[in-house]
């Protein structure tokens, strides 16, 4: 999708409610369908298969939830990026709501060469699916915090490794949720990165607590430069026109 001469367009979306259970794939396809809806001037590939020009962010777990997935469309035409939220949220799913949209500079970074942090709202219970005490995740952070590491098995590709999660780990702080106490977690993507699960394994195995997500939201996602983190429709974002800014 990069190096061409198109107007690539970044957008930003949520995922809610029940649409969290449906997978990466059927999420490309709403957009699909959305896109066509709407009649957007896509670009396509060449060959025999043309599709459109469209690359997702980074992957999020089928049953987590979002406020902030990202998408990148390459369009044959410019458009007003602005014009297409209302309408596009409109054409897809209940729960997915395109909450923001940029023209992008050409020859922008790929978003999953980009993010570098996310951030995740998650409500720890245990073996019965009840909430976890505030007094028992404060003893889990405590002692995670003293722990000179966090090894948790993680499989990738097929194959199970066990890995130290604990550089990966941002930061992790307790937050009151409107039912429950919940981890507010940022996690390091590069050069590798953890799932809210197995950061509640690593914790769950330091203290020998079972611990289980309860509700996981994505909270945010950001690109690090020259030590600012940025979020990404601010990123790459093609700086508007005069004539632009005035409409």
């Amino acid at each position: 999708m990069r190096g061409t001469a198109g107007h690539p367009v970044r957008l930003r979306f949520t995922k809610r409610g029940k649409v969290r259970f449906i997978s990466h794939r059927d999420i490309a396809r709403a957009f699909d369908r959305a896109f066509r809806i709407e009649q957007l001037p896509l670009a396509f590939t060449e060959g025999f298969s043309p599709r459109p020009k469209v690359s997702f962010g980074l992957a999020l777990s089928v049953g987590h939830e979002s406020d902030a997935e990202y998408l990148d469309v390459e369009l044959r035409e410019a458009v007003d990026a602005d014009a297409l939220v209302i309408p596009l949220t409109e054409a897809l799913p209940e729960g997915v709501d395109v909450t923001g949209a940029v023209a992008l500079i050409d020859r922008a970074p790929a978003l999953q060469e980009s993010v570098t942090t996310v951030d995740f709202r998650v409500a720890p219970v245990d073996a019965h699916d009840e909430p976890v005490p505030a007094s028992v995740l404060v003893s889990l952070l405590d002692a995670a915090a003293a722990s000179a590491e966090l090894p948790v098995t993680q499989v990738r590709k097929g194959k199970e490794r066990v890995e130290d999660i604990k550089p990966v780990i941002t930061s992790i702080e307790l937050a009151h949720g409107a039912d429950a106490p919940v981890l507010e977690l940022s996690l390091s993507t590069q050069p590798r990165g953890a799932r809210p699960r197995e950061v509640l394994d690593a914790l769950g195995a330091l203290t020998g607590v079972d611990l289980a997500e309860g509700r996981v939201v994505r909270t945010a996602q950001w690109i690090e430069r020259a030590g600012a983190r940025i979020e990404p429709l601010e990123a790459d974002a093609l700086a508007r026109t005069p004539e632009a800014c005035a409409s």
